[in-house]
């Protein structure tokens, strides 16, 4: 019977058959609870009791009320922090990708902190910045006594101490992607540059950051994206006290702590949308065609 059929539906039956418990697991455990994250996100919802719609009030309270709305400013935090991040990356990236002594020992000691289990870093970092700890140290080490502090107690400098963690840790992944983006440009490139006289700046900026574009494009949108959404970090070392909530922790909190599913649930979605926005923005700048 099966042979009957001609080459086309046999092609389509097949590619059906293979692709309907994949889109059956992505539909119920991806699109069908975001669905269903949208639907609450309307709602008055502890997570037991019957749901009360609310249409957009929800939303209303996330950016009129201050408690809810000020973690947008911590983000700021990890967003400049993206920057710099993306900026040592590539920096590093571009040098080790040139003939350099101990080459191979540079990269791994880069990439080595992307491999480190986030919960090891969180308190290896509380260790780091606890009063007198190795940060304190180091200060006093170079004579700089006075510019010790509480680091993770001073709501003044909590979100930069945790933004600075959080580069430390994912810059080896923007690296190693640069690095093998990089690595991909031909060898007669650079000697020809070299011929006409270019020194390393130039072979970067007119070699190097034209030929990676696309790749800056997506490491940045993922770092944005990742700057918007942090948590691992900051609630490690933390918990979000001292005024460093990002806006995760305080989705987490109103959903699971206080039992304001709806409310969390609006806070997703938000966050979701942010995301999606970057997302075409960066695509419209950093398209391919151009």
């Amino acid at each position: 019977m099966f042979s009957k059929l001609s080459y086309r539906t046999q092609r389509r039956i097949i590619i059906v058959s293979f692709l309907i418990i994949p889109l059956a697991l992505l539909g119920t455990f991806s699109f069908l609870p975001v669905a269903n994250m949208f639907w609450y996100s309307f709602t008055d919802w502890n997570g037991f009791s019957e749901k009360e719609f609310l249409g957009l009030e929800n939303y209303k309270t996330v950016f009129t009320d201050p408690e809810y709305f000020r973690v947008f400013t911590v983000s700021l935090y990890y967003f400049v922090g993206t920057f710099v991040q993306m900026g040592l990356a590539l920096y590093f990236a571009t040098i080790l990708s040139f003939k350099v002594r101990f080459k191979n020992f540079f990269k791994g000691v880069i990439f080595f902190p992307y491999l480190l289990n986030g919960v090891a870093i969180g308190f290896m970092f509380l260790l780091f910045f606890q009063p007198d700890g190795g940060l304190d140290t180091v200060f006093k080490l170079l004579g700089m006594g006075d510019m010790t502090t509480h680091w993770l107690g001073n709501p003044d400098v909590i979100n930069i101490s945790l933004a600075g963690t959080s580069i430390w840790r994912y810059m080896g992944f923007n690296f190693i992607i640069f690095l093998g983006a990089i690595s991909s440009i031909p060898g007669d490139i650079y000697e020809a540059a070299e011929i006409d006289g270019a020194n390393r700046w130039h072979q970067f900026r007119y070699i190097i950051l034209p030929s990676i574009k696309i790749i800056v494009s997506l490491n940045l949108i993922l770092a944005i994206s990742g700057a918007l959404s942090a948590f691992e970090i900051p609630y490690i070392m933390t918990g979000g006290s001292n005024g460093s909530a990002t806006f995760v922790i305080q989705t987490v909190d109103t959903a699971f702590k206080y039992g304001k599913i709806g409310l969390a649930s609006a806070m997703a979605v938000i966050l979701l949308i942010i995301v999606i926005i970057v997302t075409a923005v960066q695509r419209k700048f950093f398209s391919e065609e151009e």
